[in-house]
């Protein structure tokens, strides 16, 4: 089993696995984290699947701009804990 086959395996099972924490975990900031861990496995995974361009604009746009709004967004919102 070469390296790049070993990579067909483990990067998708690292974005499955990225996108259910981002589902599971309660703290918003950790959830868009994850995402962004997830959207950059994605972009890897374009890159391995020989496709460079759309590596790149999932990077760009998946990984950085959306993870830079979703922050934005939740800055801009007041915390309430121990609310239900």
């Amino acid at each position: 089993m070469t390296f790049l086959e070993l990579l067909h395996i483990i990067v998708p099972i690292l974005t499955v696995a990225a996108s259910v924490v981002a589902v599971l975990l309660k703290d918003l900031l950790a959830a868009v984290i994850a995402v962004a861990a997830m959207s950059l496995l994605l972009s890897l995974e374009f890159y391995i699947l020989q496709a460079p361009d759309v590596a790149i604009a999932q990077a760009g746009v998946g990984a950085c701009l959306t993870t830079a709004i979703f922050v934005i967004a939740i800055r801009a919102t007041k915390r309430m804990e121990g609310e239900a």
